[in-house]
């Protein structure tokens, strides 16, 4: 069960649900960064939605009355092993998106960056890979190749991308 807002009320709801209704709901998104690198993830091919597309190193939903930056901490030990990591916060934004499959994510997201030069060690029932990229490669392989990336990496990329990393 994740919080999400029906009639204007935030109420648990179970997850697959809250997509197939494409409530709004609060989650988390993290950007790893190494100077002008960040960290992506590509999503296991058992994931609900997205799956084997690339994203930003870590994209979740709080659990019911779980502080957002707490969130961002296990999963990013939960998803890429990456443990005691330190994320700040960079404010919050919200979309909506078709994710395949009939669902769609309405996201209240509440953007955090962690800084430092990690080895992951991917869960392999989250994570198929990862790797660095600098920005501007990420750019023009978005470009290049826009189906290989999840839609919110994508839309991150192109209507937010200067406010998320402005302050590196």
């Amino acid at each position: 069960m994740i919080p999400a807002w029906e009639n204007g009320e935030l109420k648990p709801v179970d997850k697959l649900e809250v997509h197939r209704r494409g409530l709004r709901h609060p989650a988390v998104s993290v950007f790893v960064m190494n100077g002008m690198r960040t960290l992506l993830q590509r999503r296991a091919l058992i994931k609900y939605h997205t799956p084997g597309l690339w994203a930003n190193a870590c994209c979740t939903h709080p659990y019911w009355g779980e502080a957002a930056a707490d969130c961002a901490t296990r999963r990013l030990q939960q998803e890429l092993g990456l443990a005691q990591v330190e994320v700040e916060s960079f404010g919050e934004l919200e979309y909506r998106a078709e994710v395949g499959q009939s669902l769609i994510e309405h996201e209240c997201v509440h953007i955090f960056v962690a800084r430092g030069d990690w080895l992951p060690n991917p869960n392999p029932d989250e994570v198929m890979a990862t790797r660095w990229v600098t920005l501007d490669g990420l750019r023009e392989e978005i470009g290049q190749s826009p189906h290989r990336f999840t839609p919110w990496l994508r839309i991150y990329m192109e209507q937010y991308a200067e406010a998320i990393f402005s302050q590196r």
